[in-house]
C-alpha cells in the first residue's frame, strides 16, 4: 500500500465531515450568505500568502533539483492565486476596499503557523506531508462542488469553476508522488510523523471552512 493510500484512509472521516458541512452544501446551492463567503475569501488570501512561502521553503530544503523546482513552482502558483483573488474575486464580491485592513483570524493564524513551524523545524518528509492536504482535499472538495452545484445562477459559479482545471490536478498528482517517494525511502518513525502531520493539517482544513461559516474572530 502506498503511503498516500494509507494517509487518505486515515482522514476519510474528516473528508466526510467536510463534504457534509453547511459551508460546502450552501456553496453548492448558491445560498451561502455573502458575508460568510467574504470572510472566507479574505482569510484564504492571507493563508495562500503564507502557504506559498512554506512551499518555497520546502523547495529550498529539497536535495533533488526537480523537487526543488516543483515546490518553488507550487509556491509561486499559490502567490499568483492570492494576487488573482485581489484583482478579480475581491472586486466581484465587494471586499476590495476591506482586504488591506483585514487581519489573520485565529484559525487561519493557527494553520499557517503550524505549516511554517513544521517546514522550518521538522524533516522535509514531514513538511511535504503537512502541506499535502491543502492540495489534495481542496482538489477533491473542489471537484465535488463543481459536479454537484445545483443553482443555475449560483453567485459563486465563477469561483467554483476556477478549481475544476487540469493544471491544479497535475499539481496534486506531483505532490502525492513526492510524498510516496519520500515515505518509501525513509524510516517507519518518519513515516508515522508524516501521517500525524497529514492528519493534523486535514483537521485544519475542516476548521478553516468551519471558521468561515461561523465567522470566527479573535
Amino acid at each position: 500500500m502506498k503511503w498516500t493510500d494509507k494517509a487518505w484512509k486515515s482522514i476519510e472521516y474528516i473528508y466526510s465531515d467536510i463534504t457534509a458541512m453547511d459551508f460546502i452544501k450552501e456553496l453548492k446551492e448558491g445560498t451561502l450568505p455573502l458575508e460568510k463567503f467574504q470572510f472566507y475569501m479574505q482569510q484564504d488570501a492571507k493563508y495562500l500568502e503564507h502557504y506559498g512561502r512554506a512551499l518555497s521553503a520546502i523547495g529550498a530544503k529539497a536535495q533533488d533539483n526537480q523537487q526543488a523546482l516543483d515546490f518553488f513552482e507550487f509556491g509561486k502558483n499559490a502567490l499568483i492565486v492570492e494576487k488573482a483573488l485581489h484583482e478579480t474575486y475581491f472586486i466581484e464580491f465587494g471586499i476590495a476596499n476591506q482586504a488591506q485592513n483585514s487581519v489573520i483570524e485565529p484559525i487561519c493564524h493557527h494553520y499557517i503557523h503550524y505549516l511554517k513551524s513544521v517546514t522550518a523545524f521538522d524533516p522535509i518528509e514531514v513538511a511535504v506531508a503537512a502541506v499535502l492536504p491543502c492540495f489534495w482535499i481542496y482538489k477533491e472538495v473542489g471537484d465535488k462542488i463543481y459536479k454537484e452545484q445545483e443553482a443555475i445562477n449560483n453567485p459563486y459559479s465563477n469561483w467554483i469553476n476556477t478549481y475544476s482545471g487540469e493544471e491544479f490536478g497535475e499539481g496534486v498528482r506531483k505532490a502525492k508522488e513526492y510524498a510516496d517517494k519520500m515515505a518509501k525511502n525513509t524510516t517507519p518513525e518518519i513515516q508515522q510523523l508524516m501521517l500525524d502531520a497529514f492528519v493534523t493539517a486535514s483537521h485544519m482544513e475542516y476548521k478553516f471552512w468551519n471558521a468561515a461559516y461561523e465567522m470566527t474572530k479573535w
